[in-house]
């Protein structure tokens, strides 16, 4: 699967979020090492802290299809600019990505961005941490 084709899958997903409180949606869309491709959205609550992210929902989806290991995830918004995760959704991942995996990024503007997840989460805590 391209970036692009995987952008298309987080676009879809954005147009399903529930965000009636901050009207900011959110897709995201990650691929497998396998190949295969899960996605989620935003879905707001009216306590704010029982939301959950788009890349968190796509990666509970991954872990419930038998996934846990992440090469790509893509990342779109409703406000059309460059939208990194969040710091939960950053850690959350780290669980899950592979070293080398990238986070894909649009801006309608300014086209598309890849990162590679160390870059953007370079020290998370992980099962290492819990040994030092």
């Amino acid at each position: 699967m391209t970036d692009e084709e995987l952008l298309k899958e987080a676009k879809d997903a954005m147009e399903k979020a529930y965000a009636p409180y901050s009207h900011f949606k959110v897709g995201a869309a990650l691929l497998s090492k396998e190949g295969k491709a899960f996605s989620g959205c935003n879905v707001e609550n009216a306590s704010y802290g029982a939301s959950i992210c788009a890349e968190r929902n796509a990666m509970t989806n991954a872990v419930s299809g038998g996934c846990t290991s992440v090469s790509r995830i893509a990342i779109v918004s409703s406000g059309g600019g460059f939208t990194y995760p969040c710091g939960i959704c950053r850690q959350f991942l780290s669980e899950f990505m592979d070293k080398d995996g990238t986070v894909i990024l649009c801006d309608s503007e300014k086209g598309i961005k890849r990162i590679p997840f160390g870059e953007l989460f370079p020290f998370p805590f992980d099962k290492n941490s819990l040994n030092e």
